[in-house]
C-alpha cells in the first residue's frame, strides 16, 4: 500500500489548488524523502504563500521530512508580513503596470518594466532586495527568488488593497515619479514656465520635478481622484498596523 500523509490547507490558500481538487484536506502520496515544502507546492501552493506549518501542533519548517501518516497543517502567511530590510522595495511583473503607478503615487519604491522576462525579474529582485510581486504562480516557485508575493485581485483597486493589507508599508505620498519611480523634488514655477501651457501656468503655482526623468507634476484635474486613493490607502495602513499592535499586546 502506497504511503500517504494528510495536508490540511488554510481556506485562504485554496485558491491555489486546482479547481477539481480544491479541498481543505488532501491525502498526498509520500515517498518518504520529499520535504514538506515540496509536498505543499505539489498541491499548487507556492511556498512564498505558505505560512506556519505544524505537525501534531508542533511547528515545523518547509525543509522537514514528515513521517508516513502525519497530518500537516499549513496556514496562510500572517498579515501584515514583515519585509527584511529597513525600507521595503518592490518589483512588479509585466502585468501589474497600473498597480506600479499607484504604489509610486503612495511613495513606495517600485520598479517596473513592461518587457522583462522571468529570469531577469528574479535577478533584479535578488540583486536589489526587492519583493517580487506577481500573479504568476510559476514565478513564485523559482528556488532562486529571495522574496516574492502573489497579488490577489483582477482590478487595480483590489490589488492595491491586497498589497497594503499584506505588508502595511510606511507610505510617503507624492514623493515619487509615477512614470519612472524617481524621487520628486520641488521646482520653482519661474524655472519651468516655458514648459507649461498657458492654462496650467494660470491655474497652478506648486510644482515638482522628477530628479531622474525630468517629468513635471502638479495637482491637476485628476487631483481629487488621486487624493482619494492616497487617503484610502493611508487609512488602510494605519488600521492594519493598529490591528497588528493589538494582536501582539
Amino acid at each position: 500500500m502506497e504511503s500517504e500523509i494528510t495536508i490540511r490547507v488554510a481556506g485562504e490558500l485554496l485558491m491555489f489548488l486546482p479547481a477539481t481538487r480544491r479541498e481543505a484536506v488532501n491525502r498526498v502520496p509520500y515517498d518518504g524523502t520529499s520535504t514538506l515544502g515540496h509536498l505543499v507546492e505539489s498541491l499548487g501552493v507556492p511556498l512564498p504563500e505558505a505560512g506556519p506549518m505544524t505537525i501534531g501542533g508542533e511547528p515545523v519548517e518547509p525543509s522537514t521530512r514528515p513521517r508516513t501518516g502525519d497530518e500537516v497543517h499549513v496556514e496562510a502567511v500572517p498579515r501584515p508580513q514583515p519585509i527584511p530590510g529597513d525600507v521595503p522595495r518592490f518589483l512588479l511583473d509585466v502585468h501589474l503596470g497600473t498597480l506600479a503607478r499607484r504604489m509610486r503615487l503612495l511613495g513606495l519604491d517600485t520598479a517596473y518594466h513592461n518587457d522583462m522576462d522571468d529570469p531577469a525579474l528574479v535577478v533584479q529582485a535578488n540583486a536589489e532586495h526587492r519583493v517580487l510581486l506577481t500573479q504568476d504562480r510559476g514565478l513564485l516557485r523559482r528556488r532562486a527568488l529571495w522574496f516574492g508575493a502573489y497579488v490577489r485581485g483582477s482590478k487595480p483597486d483590489d490589488q492595491l488593497h491586497d498589497l497594503l493589507d499584506r505588508f502595511a508599508p510606511e507610505l510617503h505620498p507624492w514623493t515619487r515619479c509615477t512614470a519612472c519611480n524617481g524621487e520628486l523634488v520641488p521646482v520653482d514655477k519661474s524655472e519651468i514656465e516655458g514648459a507649461l501651457e498657458a492654462g496650467t501656468r494660470r491655474s497652478y503655482d506648486v510644482y515638482g520635478r522628477c530628479a531622474d526623468c525630468g517629468q513635471l507634476y502638479w495637482r491637476g484635474a485628476h487631483g481629487g481622484h488621486l487624493e482619494e486613493i492616497v487617503r484610502s490607502a493611508t487609512r488602510q495602513v494605519e488600521s492594519a498596523r493598529a490591528t497588528a499592535v493589538s494582536k501582539r499586546g
